[in-house]
């Protein structure tokens, strides 16, 4: 396809979209929105947040920053459940697991000594 077949493409598109969008209400409420995917973005258009199901099975959120650097993450798979808290750094300083055989929680102090509950 050349590219200014797709520039056009993607203009009719959006101008489809907006025409659709305009004749729906701001105010309208949901009791229910299947998606596949989820994606958050900011006032720049970059994505800060994201819930999506892995091909593992896994379902994982993740919250990005301003950089978009992934700083939190959870997710939750028929073995169990976990999460990580990244620092500046994305180096985890709060990791939590949930599995069958039990649960673990490791603290990483700013020198990276780590203690485990």
């Amino acid at each position: 396809m050349k590219p200014h077949h797709m520039v056009l493409g993607v203009i009719l598109t959006n101008a489809l979209l907006w025409i659709l969008l305009a004749g729906q209400s701001t105010n309208e409420k949901f009791d229910s929105i299947t998606v596949r995917e989820f994606h958050l973005v900011d006032a720049q258009n970059k994505e800060r947040a994201t819930i999506e199901v892995e091909p593992s099975g896994e379902v994982v959120f993740r919250l990005r920053d301003e950089c978009g650097i992934i700083r939190v993450k959870m997710g939750a798979s028929a073995e169990g459940s976990g999460f990580v808290f990244l620092d500046e750094d994305t180096n985890p300083v709060i990791h939590g697991l949930a599995k069958k055989d039990g649960g673990k929680l490791t603290l990483t102090d700013a020198k990276g000594n780590k203690r485990e509950y």
